[in-house]
C-alpha cells in the first residue's frame, strides 16, 4: 500500500525466521490467507515517512515486530497492550480495516504504521536486532513485568532452550540474576553453561533432577523463583 500520514516505508535488510511462520506458511492453523508473505522479525533503513510522523526521519535505522495496527481506543491500547485488543492485525496475514492484506518481511520492503515501529541503536547489528521483535520482547516482558530489570540477584528457571530460551538465558545474565536451565535434552548442558552462562542446568528427564526441580517450587515465594 501507499505510505500514508501517519506510515513509516522501511527497506528490509533483515528478518528473522520464527516457528509462527512455517504454520502460517503452511495453514497448520487453518487460518491462512493466500498467497502469504510471512516474516516478522524485521529490521532495516526507513526510506520514506508520512506528514504526521515526527519520532522518525528517512535514514534511520529501524524495526517491525508482529503488530500492523490496533484500534487506538481501548482500555489495551491505552495501556500499551494492543495485543489484546479486539481490533489488532498482524504484520502479515492480516487485513487492514480498508480490506487490503498485510504481508510481511521476506521481502524488499513494507509500509507500517508508526506507532508500530521502533528504533535499531546504533550499537546493535540490525541481523542481531531482528530476532529481539518477536522471541526477545516475549521473553522480556515477563522480567519486566515481575521487576527484574533493575532489581538483580534474583533467580530464574528457563524452561526449554529453544530460541526463546536463548534469549531468555541472556537476558537474565545480563540483567544480573542466577538463571537455570530446565531442558529434556542432556547434551544442551554444555551450551546452556559455556556458551549461554547459565548457573545451573536441570534435565526435566531425570526424575532425581526433577524432584530438586519440585522442592525448589515449594519454596518458590522463599527463594522468589521466577520460571519463564
Amino acid at each position: 500500500r501507499e505510505n500514508g500520514d501517519t506510515d513509516v516505508t522501511i527497506e528490509i535488510l533483515y528478518c528473522g525466521i520464527c516457528h509462527t511462520d512455517l504454520h502460517q506458511a503452511k495453514n497448520d492453523w487453518g487460518i491462512t490467507t493466500y498467497p502469504i508473505v510471512p516474516g516478522h522479525e524485521i529490521t532495516g533503513i526507513i526510506t520514506k515517512v508520512g506528514k504526521q510522523v515526527e519520532n522518525f526521519k528517512v535514514g534511520d535505522r529501524a524495526g517491525i515486530g508482529c503488530l500492523a495496527a490496533s484500534c487506538l481506543d481501548c482500555e489495551f491500547c491505552k495501556s500499551s497492550q494492543e495485543n489484546y485488543c479486539d481490533q489488532l492485525q498482524f504484520t502479515y496475514n492480516g487485513v487492514f480495516w480498508d480490506g487490503s492484506i498485510t504481508y510481511g518481511g521476506y521481502s524488499k520492503m513494507i509500509v507500517e504504521k508508526k506507532r508500530y515501529v521502533v528504533h535499531v541503536p546504533e550499537s546493535l547489528p540490525m541481523d542481531a536486532a531482528a530476532p529481539l521483535l518477536c522471541a526477545g520482547i516475549t521473553v522480556f516482558t515477563p522480567l519486566k513485568d515481575h521487576n527484574l530489570i533493575e532489581s538483580p540477584r534474583k533467580k530464574i528457571g528457563v524452561v526449554g532452550l529453544g530460541g526463546l530460551g536463548h534469549v531468555a538465558v541472556k537476558f537474565g545474565k545480563a540483567f544480573g540474576h542466577h538463571v537455570t536451565v530446565i531442558s529434556t535434552s542432556p547434551s544442551k548442558e554444555k551450551e546452556a553453561r559455556e556458551r549461554l552462562g547459565a548457573d545451573g542446568f536441570i534435565v526435566s528427564s531425570n526424575p532425581k533432577q526433577m524432584e530438586v526441580c519440585i522442592y525448589l517450587n515449594t519454596l518458590l515465594y522463599k527463594w522468589r523463583y521466577l520460571f519463564i
